[in-house]
């Protein structure tokens, strides 16, 4: 009898669920689990086919009548930030972000845990724990790094990080091509900062230091106020049946 290899990916279809994007819709997913010594290059192919990684999960919207959710990457090394942009980073410069591994900590699950009350009470993740938590940064098989942002210090200037309390964190996948925004968070209660938005502004200037094209935001989702932020970060890339499209303006 033939079997597969335990590092080829098989796939499997949930069963219907409600919409969490679009009221009175139902949503299914396909999803395939990455493993083995060949989980990154995976990642890295299905990323580029719309997937989106959870864990160990790779998934993407299979549902039978609808298309909405349509994968989004941004073109980092042609961005130029707009008007609105700018003032977001000019009232940011005072914060940096650390890279370091993605190695949870309570401050961490703390800033998580307000950011969920306050911005996603009635989401799926509300009654997520300090263990949910942990499994959501430490259950990966692809290079994943987190990303941990506070006001600069008397030390930044020799390294690189800032001090003092911890304001945002981002949870990111690297790949060949870019930079995956697995799950970021920030703290509720510094709303003048816009930080969702100036966490993405600083994963667009990292990939142009690093050299890579690309930076994935997601499933941006037309009629869904929870996802039309993505579309103000152009040049971006959306997928279509036909391919990655071009959308400038």
């Amino acid at each position: 009898m033939t079997q597969q290899p335990r590092d080829t990916p098989q796939f499997f279809l949930t069963s219907p669920s409600p919409c969490p994007y679009l009221p009175g819709r139902q949503e299914r997913k396909v999803f395939t689990h990455l493993v083995g010594d060949r989980a990154a290059h995976v990642n890295d192919l299905l990323t580029h086919g719309g997937f989106r990684r959870s864990q160990s999960i790779a998934y993407r919207p299979a549902c039978e009548t609808c298309r909405a959710c349509v994968s989004v990457r941004v073109r980092a090394q042609e961005f130029e930030p707009s008007r609105a942009f700018r003032r977001v980073l000019t009232t940011n410069e005072d914060m940096i972000g650390s890279e370091c591994s993605a190695d949870p900590t309570a401050e961490q699950y703390s800033l998580f845990r307000a950011y969920l009350d306050n911005r996603h009470a009635d989401g799926g993740m509300v009654d997520m724990t300090v263990l949910d938590y942990s499994m959501m940064v430490e259950d990966s098989h692809v290079r994943t790094k987190l990303v941990e942002y506070r006001k600069r210090g008397p030390d930044t200037a020799i390294n690189k990080r800032g001090s003092g309390k911890l304001l945002g964190v981002a949870l990111t996948d690297v790949l060949s091509d870019g930079l995956s925004m697995v799950y970021s968070f920030y703290d509720p209660d510094e709303r003048m900062r816009s930080l969702g938005t100036f966490i993405i502004l600083d994963h667009i200037a990292r990939a142009k230091r690093m050299g890579l094209p690309y930076v994935y935001l997601g499933y941006w989702v037309s009629g869904s106020s929870k996802m039309d932020y993505k579309r103000r970060f152009l040049p971006q890339e959306r997928l279509s049946p036909e391919g990655w499209e071009l959308v400038s303006r």
